[in-house]
This record gives C-alpha cells, sequence and structure tokens, in this order.
C-alpha cells in the first residue's frame, strides 16, 4: 500500500528566501559551500533556561519541503522569481547535512541549536520554516517545562487548544507533552503524535440537564464511577456530597474551575475525606501558569489543567531564536568563517561544537561552544549535538518519549537555582573557545 506524500512545506517561507536565492543563482554564488546556525542571543528576559522542541516537526519539514508543480504555479503567477529560479526549484531536494540539538535537551544563550551544513541556496532556503517551528516550540516546551517543575510530582494537563490557532494548539500540545506535561485535550495531538488525551465534560453539560443531579448521574451512567465531575457551576460543597452519593467513594476526580483554588481544595478534600471518598482526585484548572501552581504547592490539589498561558509561553511566545550564515566557502574552496557585526545583534562566526560541560558529581556548569573545532572535553562533560540530516537523508527522528525522558534528564542536572520562578540570570555561562 502507498501512501500520499506529505503536503509540501516550500510556501511555508518569505519571500526574500527566493528573491535572494535568484540573485545568488544569477550571481554564480548560490552553490557556495555555506555554514548556517540557528541560537539565540539571549533567553527571554528573567528565564534561567530554555528548552529545545520542535525537532521532530522540523525534520518532517524538511522532507517535505519540495516545489512541486502547484507551488510552482503560485511562485508563477505572483511572479516571484524568474523562469531559470523557477527551473532550479523544481529540482530542489535538500542534500545537506544538519546537526542539532535533540529534542527535550536545555540551552541557553548562544547555543547552536542547528548547524546546517550545505549549499547556500540549499541551505537559505529552509531558515523560515525551521526558525517558524522551533520558535514556537521552544517557547511552549520552555514554559511547559517550568510549569511541570512548579508541580513538583502532580501530573500537568495541557488544555489551550481553544486559546490558539487550531495547528499551532496540536504542536503545543506535542511540546509540552515533550516538556513533562502527562496528557492533553487535544485529540488531532493523540493522532499525529501519539500524545495521550483526556476529557470529561464542561458546564454547558451540566447546564443542559435539568439539575445538577440529573447531570452528575447522566456523566457516572456513561463514563463510569472513575470519572471527573465539574463541581463549581452552582455550589460547591452541595456538588461534592451530590457527586460521592450518585458515584460513591469510587469517584475518581472532582475539577475545581473557579473561585480561590487553595482554599476551595482544602474545603473540598475535607468533605471528601468525610464523606470517605479519600482517593477521590482534585484537580483545579482556571488561568493557571508557573506561579499560580507553585503558590498551590501545599495545598491538596492532586493535578493541574493549564491552558492560556501554557500556549502563549507564559508570556514569551517566541523564543528569539535566528538562522545566520557563520561560514562560507573561499575562491580556493576554503571555508572562512564570517559574521554579522551590527550592533545588538552581532553573531559569532565559524562552524560550532558544542559541550555541556558537567562537575565530577554531574552538575551542569557552563554551556562551551567550540568554534572551527570542538572543545575539549575533560571526561565528565557531553557532547550536544547530534546529527539530524546526513546528505539529505533525515537520520535523527526518534520516539517522542524519547524526547521526554532527556528533557528530565538534562533538567535534572541544572543547577538547583534553575527551579526558582524569580526573574534571573541564565543559570549556565556560555564560553566559545577556539
Amino acid at each position: 500500500m502507498t501512501t500520499d506524500p506529505a503536503p509540501s512545506t516550500a510556501l511555508l517561507t518569505d519571500h526574500y528566501e527566493l528573491t535572494m536565492l535568484q540573485a545568488a543563482l544569477a550571481a554564480g554564488t548560490a552553490e557556495r559551500r555555506a555554514v548556517f546556525e540557528m541560537f539565540p542571543r539571549r533567553l527571554p528576559e528573567g528565564r534561567r533556561y530554555g528548552v529545545v522542541a520542535g525537532v521532530g516537526r522540523a525534520l518532517d519539514a524538511v522532507e517535505a519541503f519540495r516545489f512541486d508543480e502547484d507551488v510552482l504555479d503560485v511562485l508563477r503567477a505572483g511572479r516571484v522569481v524568474d523562469e531559470p529560479t523557477l527551473e532550479w526549484l523544481a529540482g530542489y531536494r535538500f542534500a545537506g547535512d544538519i546537526w542539532g540539538y535533540p529534542e527535550g535537551e536545555t540551552y541557553f544563550p548562544y547555543s547552536p541549536l542547528l548547524v546546517v551544513e550545505a549549499t547556500f541556496a540549499e541551505a537559505v532556503l529552509l531558515e523560515t520554516v525551521l526558525l517558524s517551528i522551533y520558535n514556537h516550540d521552544s517557547a511552549i516546551a520552555s514554559a511547559a517545562s517550568r510549569m511541570t517543575w512548579a508541580a513538583l510530582d502532580r501530573p500537568c494537563i495541557e488544555m489551550g487548544s481553544r486559546r490558539t490557532h487550531e495547528q499551532a494548539a496540536v504542536a503545543a500540545a506535542r511540546a509540552a507533552y515533550v516538556a513533562g506535561f502527562v496528557m492533553t485535550s487535544n485529540l488531532a495531538a493523540r493522532q499525529r503524535y501519539g500524545v495521550p488525551t483526556t476529557g470529561t465534560s464542561a458546564h454547558s453539560f451540566t447546564l443542559l440537564h435539568d439539575d445538577e443531579r440529573d447531570a452528575f448521574t447522566a456523566q457516572v451512567t456513561s463514563l463510569g464511577r472513575g470519572t471527573t465531575l465539574l463541581v463549581d457551576t452552582y455550589d460547591v460543597a452541595d456538588a461534592v456530597r451530590m457527586g460521592v452519593e450518585i458515584a460513591g467513594p469510587e469517584l475518581g476526580a472532582v475539577r475545581i474551575d473557579s473561585g480561590d483554588l487553595g482554599v476551595l481544595a482544602q474545603q473540598v478534600r475535607d468533605e471528601l475525606d468525610e464523606l470517605g471518598a479519600t482517593g477521590t482526585r482534585i484537580i483545579v484548572t482556571s488561568d493557571l501558569d508557573e506561579h499560580a501552581i507553585a503558590a498551590l504547592g501545599s495545598a491538596p490539589v492532586d493535578g493541574y489543567g493549564v491552558g492560556t498561558s501554557l500556549v502563549t509561553g507564559s508570556g514569551h511566545p517566541t523564543c528569539g531564536f535566528v538562522y545566520k550564515l557563520v561560514a562560507r566557502a573561499a575562491d580556493d574552496g576554503s571555508m572562512v568563517s564570517v559574521a554579522k557585526r551590527s550592533k545588538d545583534k552581532a553573531s559569532v562566526g565559524g562552524r560550532k561544537y558544542a559541550l555541556r560541560r558537567l562537575s565530577p558529581t554531574g552538575v551542569a556548569e557552563a554551556e562551551v561552544i567550540g568554534i572551527g573545532a570542538p572543545p575539549a572535553n575533560d571526561g565528565d562533560d557531553r557532547s550536544l549535538l547530534v546529527p539530524l540530516v546526513r546528505g539529505g537523508r533525515v537520520v535523527g527522528r526518534e520516539p517522542l518519549a524519547a524526547a521526554r525522558d532527556r528533557h528530565a534528564a538534562s533538567r535534572a542536572e541544572l543547577p538547583m537555582v534553575a527551579r526558582q520562578l524569580s526573574r534571573g540570570e541564565p543559570v549556565l555561562r556560555t564560553e566559545h573557545v577556539g
């Protein structure tokens, strides 16, 4: 059985990528060997670390980056580029190499998150789609990581689909899962990426029925005693008592979606225990972010549902990644470093190599970036760049579970100050050597 190829991603780009290509083809420089690098100049203000996400989605996008007839027709009709350029694009397939930080890894200022080695023409065309994926997904994962750390061992559920673009919602659910969220409400994320899903009912289900008892009875009858009842449509205490009466002490959970969550959670816990429902969990929702989650740390809460703050990066919806040319072939074929020198937007030239410097006890101490050659490893350190694409063939695809495990391990090796939610500087310094 054959499957249809994925839709082309070639138009998920900026107009000027193609006009640069046209000019380079005409000048005879398009085939020069080049090294592009994606990196952040800084972390979002106040953040102590960031999280790499979107790697798997980016690899899918590179594979699907082709100029088929439909795409070429759009470019031709809009006179975006000339006919010689269209002819070149018709045969485009990325044939270079890409190295990168694997998904779930933590990062810091000037971490070389992607190193793309190819001709200028091949590599420059990928700029926009790679930045789009990485900037979005890493922003979500970075926020999610702070939330899951603040939650300690309590599970976090992603519930932000209705607060963002419908396709961004799917990517957000995936990124949150990488950073420790256990489930999502988004079914497309389950279909595409295997992210576990969950959900029971909203206030509208309660309001549909003549009274709360009828609503709870219908839900328990259909979904079982292990279901989660939403108890704040009317009076919380009455709803909890009624829920246990209908489902018995086997009631799975109750959800609180409004009010002073800490106070209500304690009142609900006391009531559940008095009714014998000691195993019934309490789930809280309602505009949570990492600070609200941390504030509920002493409350008898068993899980958090997070929406708006998560899918908007908790105040930082993008990571500020850039994609810059850092080396190119000279006339004699040797590679020379190049760098942007403009004020406040400087880049560091040269092909990069990266390792995480660790203490003998395994605590991260620095991000060490080698220019032109790998930095020395004292035996405790670990390399950060892994092959993602070789000769145009994707080699770095992996299960999402591997990214989850990697994130947990990478975050655990950071200094303890990384857990702090207050504004601060990056917990690791970045050193360039060579």
